[in-house]
């Protein structure tokens, strides 16, 4: 599976687009913005834009979902119906954190946890992932040894838990419970900021490392 980093908003959130280069299908990760430069490398790439896939249900990662969706006719998936809630409180999260207006929608489909999704011949495995949000997910496929974890892990870091029904512990049980188990050499593409292995956020991130479960 191929994929491109597009950084999008004034958040610099961390969109993806991915692809399967055998038959030119794509999906896009967390589309909080910035819809044209998002369609234009789709565009350069010559790809096709089968699927919108969503982390979780704030704006900086969902906010031109709707957009795209209505230029493509792609399908938006995901995240889990616990997020629900956010993404009926988009105009409002639209007004707290400075964005321009973005309307509530529907995605096509929510996910559970194990859920498979696909994108060409690629698969990607869902794993729900509550802590940040209550309907965060996560995605990983095995093929390329690849997450996208959204707002759940950082290099160095760990995702905010002080929003509307975040809770630490279930953030830090999902981190150690879900991710941990997918390899130490397994690079993970986060929200924000750059990437990582969760092997190196195992050993020196101070919010995760194993000495602090010890």
């Amino acid at each position: 599976m191929k994929y491109q980093i597009i950084p999008v908003t004034p958040f610099q959130q961390n969109c993806s687009l991915i692809w399967c280069e055998k038959t030119n299908s794509a999906a896009v990760v967390d589309p909080g913005g910035n819809v044209d430069r998002i369609l234009g490398e789709i565009a350069k790439l010559g790809l096709i834009l089968e699927k919108i896939l969503l982390t979780h249900g704030h704006i900086d990662h969902v906010g031109g979902a709707k957009l795209l969706a209505q230029q493509t006719n792609a399908a938006i998936v995901g995240p889990h119906v616990a997020d629900k809630f956010w993404i009926e409180n988009l105009p409002k999260q639209s007004q707290n954190f400075g964005f321009p207006h973005c309307d509530a929608f529907e995605p096509d489909q929510y996910l559970q946890d194990g859920d498979v999704v696909t994108v060409g011949e690629q698969s990607l495995k869902v794993l729900h992932c509550p802590g940040h949000t209550p309907g965060h997910v996560a995605f990983y496929s095995a093929s390329s040894k690849l997450a996208w974890v959204g707002d759940i892990l950082f290099r160095s870091s760990i995702g905010r838990t002080d929003f509307p029904q975040s809770n630490h512990q279930d953030l830090i049980q999902s981190i150690t419970s879900k991710l941990w188990p997918l390899g130490a050499d397994v690079e993970f593409i986060p929200g924000h900021g750059p990437m990582s292995t969760f092997g190196e956020e195992r050993e020196h991130n101070p919010f995760v490392a194993d000495q602090l479960l010890l």
